[in-house]
């Protein structure tokens, strides 16, 4: 079917939507697969730190997943993530992208405002929908420390004055953990929705349990985004290849049974957000 927007997957789903970072053309196929085995919409997200690993070209994997979703069975949107390169933010118009997700969460305040409102202004001049984020949604560093959660007021002032289509908030998660132990703080998620008039988004989601999951959205929290998961299925499966059979230099199994590891945790993340709020 016809490539899908962001907008249309988030506007349309009763429950949270998965959007999945992709790096390789497997992780692409994985994701692709994964939802139509379910039946669900799906957004693939290409992030600036893949375009660099990509030797900084955004075009390959953009026209590849495109292709994909193009071809797929279930509506596929693509989305560009966590961009700080104005350059690369310009280049989402041309290459299939419906949604960019600009991130100048890192500065200051009134200096985050005043990027973040330039980008949603050249975004839906160029019609696409624009998420940014407030909070630090960290990694290495004091995400589960209350002081940088986001603040519903400040949340709310920031959507009004940057004109953001969604915002990615930090309520107890952290990116790339490769263990499922985070602990969210739901009544935030809860104040956040009533104080926004856009879509919330979870990053971080890989290292969130399916209960803690399953509650932030019905909590709120619209759009879920996975990746390390991903990755932890890939290298795990990877493993297992080489322990099994250590000789061989064809890649090709070796990278079907990671592509056969993220399609299952693909699926299973897909179903574990998709179901409605009760």
């Amino acid at each position: 079917m016809p490539l899908a927007t962001t907008a249309s997957i988030v506007a349309a789903a009763p429950g949270g939507v998965c959007a999945f970072n992709v790096i390789t053309l497997e992780h692409a196929e994985a994701v692709v697969a994964a939802a139509e085995r379910v039946g669900l919409p799906v957004i693939l997200q290409v992030s600036e730190n893949a375009v660099r690993f990509r030797l900084g070209r955004l075009r390959p994997l953009a026209v590849a997943a495109g292709a994909l979703a193009a071809d797929a069975a279930v509506p596929v949107a693509l989305h560009l993530d966590h961009v700080t390169d104005d350059v690369l933010l310009r280049q989402a118009a041309e290459t299939g992208f419906s949604s960019v997700m600009y991130d100048a969460s890192q500065d200051p305040y009134e200096v985050n405002v005043a990027r973040t409102k330039a980008a949603a202004e050249w975004a839906h001049e160029n019609g696409l929908w624009l998420e940014a984020e407030l909070g630090e949604v960290g990694g290495k560093d004091g995400a589960h420390a209350p002081g940088v959660r986001t603040d519903p007021g400040e949340a709310a002032a920031f959507v009004s004055a940057t004109g953001v289509d969604a915002l990615a908030v930090a309520v107890g998660s952290s990116h790339a953990m490769t263990t499922r132990v985070a602990r969210l703080d739901h009544g935030l998620i809860g104040a956040l929705r009533a104080a926004l008039p856009v879509p919330l988004v979870l990053h971080g989601s890989s290292g969130v349990p399916d209960d803690e999951l399953r509650q932030a959205v019905a909590a709120g929290m619209k759009k879920i985004n996975i990746g390390t998961a991903l990755n932890v299925a890939f290298t795990e499966a990877v493993k297992r290849s080489f322990a099994e059979k250590p000789s061989g230099a064809d890649p090709r199994p070796r990278l079907a049974s990671a592509r056969d590891a993220m399609t299952e945790a693909a699926a299973h993340l897909l179903r574990t957000v998709a179901a409605p709020p009760a």
